[in-house]
């Protein structure tokens, strides 16, 4: 009698599935515009080549002054010239004061910043100071927010908007990034149809073809979509084939079991190699690792196969190939981020396997 093989649990899982990705992690790279880079992922850091700001500024409209010559408040002082952002001030002579506006260099001579709101101009060109001002006051110094050198972004780290801003910043126009992942996408399934073709009896819409689509092209990801392939050996070994010729990682919905119409394993075990998990979760309790030969031996895909109920197979793709994206793109947090929260709700019969709820944050 064939003893069961005991539930592997999700954290085991996932460091098998990095490793694996991680062991084959991608390694070309290109050049792309700043402007076309969200999302993609860094393949060396990012250093900045300059100071940020590159010399003291003034976050506030206001008054360049000098702290000693403001003892009270009140004081009118002549106001000798005017600093709009990117222009370069004279320096500040004792006595006088300098209308300035956010983003102006501060001219040499002036320690502070009175904000317009605290100074009243005066007839004659000349301005009352109604506060006295700290040293340093609204001055943003040389290098305050990034010094020359500094690393401004990681290697592995995926481009987000606020990202492309910094490298904006340092000046960067283009970034050298990994190439996309190319993954393959199937469904295996005689039950299966489109949305808009007549459903036959004992048939289902295939919902699965696009949320994990939708989910991968969201990761970054050039999809190659081969649609439904029909519950045939024959079909699913020509459909592998096709699949490992021009990508990265294959992921499949369907057909993970072992029953007679379950062709992937055999398949799989005809075109490379397969490991077939039982993981301790709830939904998706199924799941498949493995790879498939390319043809010529130029190497080979990884292979992930999802199981076909449309909740087990979102659920495992955010938990299992979302990880394995990431390592295969050389991105140092791989695996899902936890956060702890407190549930509003009772769970009076845990299920022994880890649970997975839906629940509004």
């Amino acid at each position: 009698m064939n003893t069961p093989r005991p539930l592997m649990s999700l954290d085991e899982a996932l460091e098998r599935l990095v490793a694996g990705a991680s062991a084959a992690a991608i390694t070309a790279t290109e050049q792309v515009s700043t402007f076309e880079a969200l999302g993609r992922v860094l393949a060396e850091d990012v250093v900045s080549g300059l100071d940020v700001p590159p010399a003291d500024n003034t976050s506030m409209d206001g008054y360049a002054v000098r702290c000693a010559d403001l003892t009270m408040p009140g004081t009118v002082l002549p106001v000798a010239q005017r600093i709009p952002a990117g222009t370069v001030g004279q320096p500040l002579q004792p006595g006088t004061a300098a209308r300035i506006f956010t983003g102006a260099q501060v001219p040499p001579g002036a320690d502070a910043v009175v904000m317009q709101e605290q100074c009243v101009p005066v007839d004659g060109g000349a301005v009352r100071i109604d506060a006295v001002p700290t040293p340093g006051q609204w001055i943003r110094r040389r290098g305050e927010d990034i010094g020359t050198g500094s690393v401004v972004l990681a290697r592995g780290a995926r481009l987000t908007p606020q990202a492309l801003g910094l490298a904006a910043a340092v000046g960067r126009a283009s970034l050298t990034v990994r190439r996309r992942p190319r993954v393959a996408l199937f469904s295996t399934g005689d039950e299966l149809a489109m949305p808009g073709e007549p459903l036959k009896p004992g048939g289902i819409y295939n919902s699965n073809r696009f949320t994990l689509r939708g989910l991968l092209q969201a990761a970054g990801c050039e999809v190659q979509d081969l649609g439904i392939v029909p519950d045939r050996l024959d079909a699913t070994r020509d459909a592998l084939k096709r699949a490992a010729a021009a990508s990265d990682l294959i992921v499949t919905s369907g057909g993970v079991s072992v029953g007679e119409e379950d062709h992937l394993r055999p398949a799989m075990l005809a075109e490379g190699r397969l490991d077939l998990w039982q993981i301790a979760m709830k939904p998706g309790k199924p799941l498949a690792f493995g790879a498939v030969r390319r043809a010529a031996a130029d190497g080979e895909a990884l292979f992930v196969g999802l199981p076909g109920n449309p909740v087990s197979s979102w659920v495992t793709c955010l938990l299992a190939v979302m990880p394995l994206l990431r390592a295969l793109q050389g991105m140092p947090q791989a695996a899902p981020k936890a956060v702890a929260v407190r549930a509003d709700f009772d769970w009076p019969r845990p299920d022994k396997r880890r649970e997975f709820v839906r629940a509004r944050l």
